[in-house]
């Protein structure tokens, strides 16, 4: 009697995405003994689980595959399977998944690549509660359920990958395996017809076999959700990396102000990382050394770096490559240089670098005695030890004992992480400080990506602000006035229509001031903007001559800012369509575009994180002293960079606000101008 997937399972939720790591039964549609087949592979991979399951083949010759007997179709089977991957041609997917529905199966792996009918698919899906991964999928991976649905195999391990090209997720765990990184679980998304990426890094925020989690993503598409999930994934206590190529998908359309055309999609990539606490890196090389590195140490708990090299040259490329991935060098104590020396010969440098000068070779016990001594000190959060270490048994035999004794004793080094970069990376001491935990490579760079980018991952992600009250849509006039009420600071103003009006909001204003066409863009551009305007006299002429010009509308007379020693600011705000509410600080004035200086953060963000976005800024340098200038207060600029990203994440109805500039002094900072536009 054929069984329900869901009495098959004593109750279990058939939706879960756990069919896809721990299925109680799997059946391969479309298994073959063609080792050049995919249904052939599918088939292996299953067949090596049925220790762990119910495994069941469907071939329409009814041949035995893999010492499993398969049947003809899947109403032959004793039992609704409640896995089924499917490896027939494309436009036979859409009427085994309406069979094996019809049955009671709810969960579906599709390998073939131009399936037809995917949108039919998708309702069917959703209509009974069930769930697929592809098509277009090159396979699944548990370690934990031991299931392997794929070409290939995998080793077990930490380092989960999830990938929208199999082929490149592939590459990535075969990397991994040359490294010795194994892999707790492996999803190849395909099309995300169905089973989307944020679902299954969901999965493995609870996962116990998974450390880290690798993603090779090419579009964005459901970003927040996916930064989400992340975001939960690493407040448990997983490291998450990310790989993706060329621009995403996150649409700049939208962006009409000066800080849209000055950031990129990868810009909001990388803000959306540091919200959730996510590293992202260029090449498939840098995302295993980062997942070998946490396979056996935990972060850095700084950058600071001590490293031993027995030569001056590596020891120099090492110093520049630190430097470039902002790990730092310290100056060693005194009292540490004089411990150090001790093991050393007269010719070596106690200097970070460390110089051996052939210390090394004179007495082994070098290589594990220094690297104790600066895990003791608590002067250097990591040592990176380049060099000729672990090729010494390689090129001679003889030492190949007395070299394992020493590899043992610096894998026992405890307090800060120790690297190995290795000339013989795969010598049987290498493979031997790997099996013991010791991170090993054969390139410096990789050695210190590794440990700049576990310091990173060992950070928390970037705290997020809080909302502020929302902005409702109106005239330039009307949200600045709001903007004003939200702690935003502006110049006095009157609005006008008239030149006598203008004149009497001159006279009534006193002092210097600015008339400007309030509701254009870009003032400056389009002539809306007369400055330096002193009585009666001066506005209404103003305002007749740029009347003449630009026509009807709400102008406005202000205030203008004359405080000596002023740096220009911008700020902005926008709501990205694929990120969401995003604030930016920059180098402002009518010169911003020309700088091109931004800093950009996902909204809304708390002070500290307004002060680091400051801080990154190459122009942050006019805020402090110089050449006899005072100090500005950046605190204030920090702030209006707080409150506008708060204001604009509760506002849905607002796209954009655009500050510009913020003219920041010594006593605080003012916004000079302000645009908003609306989010049809």
């Amino acid at each position: 009697m054929l069984l329900s997937a869901t009495s098959a399972l004593g109750g279990a939720d058939p939706a879960s995405l756990g069919s896809f790591s721990t299925p109680a039964s799997v059946a391969v549609v479309g298994a073959s003994a063609d080792p050049s087949k995919w249904g052939h592979w599918l088939a292996r991979g299953a067949a090596l689980g049925k220790d762990r399951r119910r495994v069941y083949m469907v071939n329409r010759a009814g041949a035995v595959i893999e010492g499993v007997q398969s049947h003809t179709s899947l109403a032959e089977l004793p039992e609704a399977p409640e896995l089924v991957a499917i490896s027939v041609p494309g436009p036979l997917v859409l009427g085994v998944i309406r069979e094996a529905l019809e049955l009671g199966t709810r969960a579906f792996l599709v390998v073939a690549a131009e399936m037809e009918g995917e949108r039919e698919a998708a309702e069917l899906l959703a209509e009974h509660g069930a769930r697929m991964i592809g098509p277009n999928s090159l396979g699944i991976y548990s370690a934990e359920g031991e299931l392997q649905l794929m070409w290939g195999g995998m080793r077990p391990g930490s380092l989960a990958i999830v990938s929208q090209s199999g082929q490149l997720g592939s590459e990535i765990a075969a990397m991994g395996q040359r490294m010795g990184v194994g892999v707790s679980r492996f999803v190849s998304l395909g099309n995300q017809t169905d089973v989307r990426a944020a679902e299954v890094v969901r999965t493995l925020v609870s996962d116990g076999f998974t450390r880290t989690i690798g993603l090779y993503l090419e579009d964005f598409s459901a970003a927040d959700e996916l930064f989400e999930a992340l975001r939960e994934a690493t407040a448990a206590g997983k490291r998450a990396v990310l790989l993706t190529t060329g621009e995403s998908s996150a649409s700049q359309a939208l962006a009409q102000s000066h800080t849209g055309a000055m950031t990129s999609s990868m810009d909001l990539v990388d803000a959306a990382c540091r919200a959730s606490g996510v590293l992202r890196v260029r090449t498939p090389a840098e995302l295993v050394q980062v997942a070998s590195y946490l396979d056996r140490r935990p972060p850095p708990a700084g950058p600071r770096v001590a490293i031993i090299t027995d030569s001056g040259g590596q020891g120099g490329i090492a110093a520049d490559e630190a430097a470039r991935l902002g790990l730092e060098l310290p100056e060693l104590s005194r009292e540490l240089q004089d411990r150090l020396r001790r093991h050393l010969s007269s010719s070596a440098s106690t200097r970070n670098p460390i110089d051996l000068a052939g210390s090394g070779e004179a007495d082994l016990a070098v290589y594990a005695e220094l690297p104790r001594l600066l895990a003791e000190s608590g002067e250097v959060d990591a040592v990176v030890l380049s060099g000729y270490f672990c090729s010494y048994g390689h090129d001679t035999p003889q030492l190949l004992e007395s070299e394992r004794a020493i590899a043992d004793r610096l894998a026992a080094v405890e307090g800060v992480p120790v690297l190995v970069h290795a000339m013989a990376p795969d010598s049987r001491i290498a493979h031997h400080l790997l099996d013991a935990g010791v991170p090993v490579s054969g390139r410096i760079e990789d050695s210190l990506f590794a440990t700049a980018a576990a310091h990173r991952l060992g950070r928390p992600a970037l705290a997020r602000g809080e909302r502020g009250r929302p902005l409702a849509a109106g005239t330039q006039t009307e949200i600045r006035e709001a903007l004003a009420a939200a702690g935003i600071p502006f110049p006095e103003l009157r609005v006008v229509r008239t030149a006598d009006e203008a004149g009497a909001a001159a006279e009534a204003l006193g002092g210097t001031v600015v008339l400007k066409a309030a509701w254009l863009a870009h003032k400056t551009e389009a002539g809306g903007v007369a400055l330096h305007l002193r009585g009666a006299v001066a506005a209404r002429e103003a305002f007749i001559e740029m009347h003449a010009r630009i026509g009807d509308g709400d102008y406005t007379v202000e205030v203008q800012d004359t405080r000596e020693h002023v740096a220009e600011f911008i700020v902005a705000a926008r709501r990205d369509a694929t990120f969401g509410p995003v604030v930016t600080v920059g180098y402002g004035g009518t010169e911003t575009e020309v700088w091109t200086d931004v800093a950009l953060e996902l909204a809304p963000v708390d002070i500290d994180a307004a002060r680091g976005m400051i801080a990154s800024l190459k122009s942050s340098r006019l805020l402090a002293p110089w050449r006899g200038r005072p100090a500005l207060d950046g605190e204030a600029l920090a702030r209006i960079v707080v409150r506008l990203g708060a204001v604009l994440a509760a506002s849905p109805g607002i796209r954009e606000i655009e500050l510009n500039p913020v003219r920041v002094g010594i006593d605080g900072a003012l916004t000079v101008d302000c645009l908003a536009i609306p989010d049809p």
